[in-house]
């Protein structure tokens, strides 16, 4: 039996359940992932259908590109999901699960355009 994930926003006004299986975490060093969270994004992802959200009248999509757009709770500023357009997954911000999860990190991507301030050290492959 798959596990189930469960996750919120800081304030409560958006919760979820994601079924699994979902992605280990992959680390996002992009400038917009950076300027939303003022770090980088760690995501891991659901299969839509497998992704039942409470709240949904606080979520509010920025369609940061003509690609994908970024879910975040419009009470508290959570960051909490990312869509791609044409892809079945949604993204979860892996900081919003809750409890233990198991996941591991697994990657970096977009490290091209990681900050300057830190080092990404940890031995994990690295995409530019």
């Amino acid at each position: 039996m798959a596990k189930t994930y469960n996750g919120s926003c800081l304030c409560g006004a958006v919760s979820y359940t994601a079924g699994g299986p979902v992605r280990n975490v992959t680390a996002c060093h992009c400038t917009q992932c950076r300027k939303q969270t003022g770090h980088h994004y760690a995501t891991t992802n659901v299969v839509d259908e497998n992704l039942k959200v409470t709240g949904l009248q606080y979520i509010t999509w920025y369609h940061a590109s003509d690609d994908a757009k970024r879910g975040f709770c419009r009470v508290c500023g959570s960051a909490l999901f990312w869509k791609r357009h044409s892809d079945p997954h949604t993204a979860i911000l892996a900081g919003s699960l809750d409890g233990e999860t198991g996941l591991k990190l697994e990657k970096h991507i977009y490290c091209a355009d990681k900050g300057d301030y830190y080092e990404i050290s940890d031995g994990l492959p690295q995409h530019p």
